[in-house]
């Protein structure tokens, strides 16, 4: 009996071994593996259920803060080297690790320098789904997610992302039309070489700061990893314009699969972890939506504009700002002057009486 229960104990401990060791390869963003059970599956990702600054997140409008203090986003110029795999969760692609020239982010909310590490492509089957973070409820077609971590404090990504302001997340959100970005076609012509999961191709020469947005306005918070095992140590910074993709490009990608050629499962897209209670963190950014038009001296007291966000057709932005009349109600918004938008103040950061709209194309 002594033998046999022994037995029974190794066979236990052979498959949880054989378990942990397939956790990486196994979680998803569907079923009995998806996001409600990641918690669960592993006791070292209890976070992605118990953790209480989760992401992602919706925005919403009237948790913006306005912070004058916010410093722009620096890229360094250098262009990267690595690989772009078929995880079967994800598209990511992760820069060599001995590469003589290394991207350090730094600027923006963030105390330390950030060395980029990887990028995270979600999306979805349909355009009206894919990101994962989320403008007042607006979902967008994709969402590539650029992590780093901190090199000043930690050695690599492993021990930063248990560590406290171990990483940075740069969000960027993705819209379907036509690009004007050569260098992001060093990616997207690339998508066809991973259709299948454990495919990898490698990609030279990435100049990471040419894909960015044209912009230095984002929004910040405090969140986690939006991955197994959801470690609440990543600084968000989700810049307020998008990058586009073509159609081809995104009919491409939504031809990835999840599984291999053999067995090829089903399509590797809307794999977006679903939005996560804020509880009560604080979105700031560095958008003066305090900017208005002043009647009189500062000597006395003065009927401030109303502002608004609002979706301005001409604009990219994710979050626009316009001003209206202080006589018109909420609903009529017209769209900023010139010398609307050249003036501006800062004496009350807090946004008064906003309202959030996402740029519609």
């Amino acid at each position: 009996m002594h033998q046999c229960s022994l037995f029974i104990l190794t066979l236990l401990c052979v498959s949880v071994k054989d378990i942990s060791g397939s956790w990486e390869e196994w979680w998803t963003y569907d079923g009995i593996s998806g996001p409600g059970f990641w918690g669960l599956i592993n006791p070292q990702w209890s976070m992605c259920n118990k953790g209480r600054r989760q992401s992602p997140v919706n925005i919403e409008p009237d948790k913006l803060l306005f912070d004058p203090w916010l410093r722009d986003i620096q890229f360094d110029k250098h262009k990267v080297s690595g690989v772009l795999q078929n995880t079967g969760q994800s598209l990511v692609f992760r820069v060599e690790k001995d590469s003589k020239h290394q991207v350090n982010i730094s600027g923006g909310p963030l105390s330390y320098r950030y060395q980029f590490e990887e990028i995270y492509f979600h999306y979805g089957m349909e355009d009206n789904r894919g990101s994962e973070h989320q403008i007042d409820h607006h979902t967008f077609p994709g969402e590539i997610q650029l992590y780093g971590f901190n090199k000043e404090l930690y050695h690599n990504m492993s021990e930063a992302q248990h560590k406290s302001q171990g990483i940075v997340g740069i969000s960027l959100m993705v819209q379907v039309g036509e690009p004007f970005n050569a260098d992001f076609r060093l990616i997207t012509s690339a998508f066809n070489k991973v259709t299948y999961r454990g495919a990898s191709f490698p990609i030279k020469h990435l100049p990471l700061s040419s894909l960015l947005p044209n912009t230095q306005q984002y929004l910040t918070y405090e969140g986690s990893t939006t991955h197994p095992g959801c470690w609440e140590t990543a600084v968000w910074i989700i810049f307020n314009k998008p990058i586009y993709i073509s159609k081809q490009e995104m009919y491409a990608l939504r031809q990835l699969m999840q599984g291999s050629q053999l067995t090829p499962k089903a399509p590797l897209g809307n794999n977006a972890r679903p939005v996560q209670p804020l509880h009560h963190r604080t979105v700031r950014t560095n958008i003066n939506f305090n900017k208005q038009g002043l009647q009189g001296s500062n000597n006395c007291p003065d009927m401030y504009r109303n502002m608004h966000y609002t979706a301005v057709e001409s604009s990219d932005d994710l979050i626009s700002v316009s001003a209206s009349d202080p006589t018109l109600k909420m609903t009529s918004i017209e769209p900023p002057t010139n010398e609307e938008t050249n003036s501006t103040t800062t004496s009350n950061p807090v946004a008064q009486g906003t309202q959030l709209a996402v740029q519609k194309r």
